[in-house]
């Protein structure tokens, strides 16, 4: 049996391919790799694929003993860090079960040069909603992951072409982009960057009932940006804000769109683990990195 764990923004989420459960960030700080008994017993986990943080470190998918610094360039950065994470990550090290590490998108990922224009595209666990959605959609579509924050990713030909980070473009429920109100602010010392980013959200622009529109019209906007590369992908919606806006969104682009719940990154990557233990080399167009000796 294989697990994937999603490093989300609220919580992290562990599954195999029939089961799951989450701890929040704050929970997961007192996790034990012997949790995941509650997915499959123990001695039949075959390998594990991890994600954490932003993962701009590595490139490829990568055995875990392999990487170093968590896969991450630096701890700082746009989101709250609690310790969670890190703690899930070290036990999995810990346990010696086969682990690889999933890297996010960024200028070293093999994406549309284009999109390199920032340094940042996407977490690892959108990979993971990525793989989920390419077995449904097939080989061209988008997927926003909308909750926390907003993440829209474009996969062309079985490939991910690139994608648009939760601090550039649409508002999530708590994170967003830094605008002219809040670059004012920074400057006058009021509060940083990363706490600008984190109450940039909706929940904190908004009134109540004009946040859902605003959720769909700004990831519709997102959607219909990407699908200028390829006027063929079709649409999907991930995460926890998918469905209350799904609806608005198919108006907004006059496109059916596909809705995956809050596991969809989690079951991806239990996938994703299964077909890399199982020899695949490379994953919607990342490498998996083996060295000879870890080639299972």
């Amino acid at each position: 049996m294989f697990i994937g764990i999603d490093h989300g923004t609220t919580a992290i989420r562990f599954a195999s391919e029939a089961a799951e459960f989450k701890l929040s960030r704050e929970e997961a700080t007192r996790f034990s790799w012997r949790d995941l008994h509650s997915l499959v017993p123990l001695e039949e986990i075959e390998g594990v694929a991890v994600c954490y943080s932003m993962g701009d470190a590595i490139s490829a998918i990568t055995p875990l003993h392999q990487v170093s610094g968590r896969g991450v360039i630096s701890q700082d950065g746009a989101g709250k860090h609690i310790g969670g994470g890190t703690r899930v990550f070290d036990e999995i090290a810990r346990s010696g079960l086969p682990a690889v590490v999933i890297p996010g998108l960024h200028r070293g990922s093999p994406t549309d040069p284009r999109f390199k224009a920032y340094s940042h595209q996407a977490s690892p666990e959108k990979v993971g909603i990525a793989y989920r959605v390419h077995r449904d959609l097939g080989d061209d579509f988008v997927v926003a992951d909308v909750s926390s924050n907003t993440v829209t990713l474009l996969v062309s030909g079985g490939n991910i072409t690139g994608a648009i980070d939760a601090c550039i473009f649409a508002p999530g429920m708590v994170h967003g982009a830094i605008d002219v109100d809040a670059i004012r602010r920074i400057d006058r010392g009021e509060l940083s960057a990363n706490e600008a980013f984190q109450h940039a959200g909706v929940t904190f622009s908004l009134p109540e009932e004009e946040r859902i529109p605003a959720l769909a019209l700004f990831t519709a906007m997102e959607c219909a940006a990407l699908r200028i590369l390829n006027d063929r992908a079709r649409v999907a919606l991930a995460g926890t804000m998918a469905p209350p806006i799904a609806e608005l969104v198919e108006d907004l682009l006059n496109l059916p769109v596909t809705v995956y719940d809050e596991w969809c990154a989690a079951k991806g990557l239990a996938q994703m683990a299964r077909d890399v233990f199982g020899g695949k080399t490379e994953i919607l167009g990342i490498p998996v990195q083996w060295q000879e000796k870890d080639i299972p």
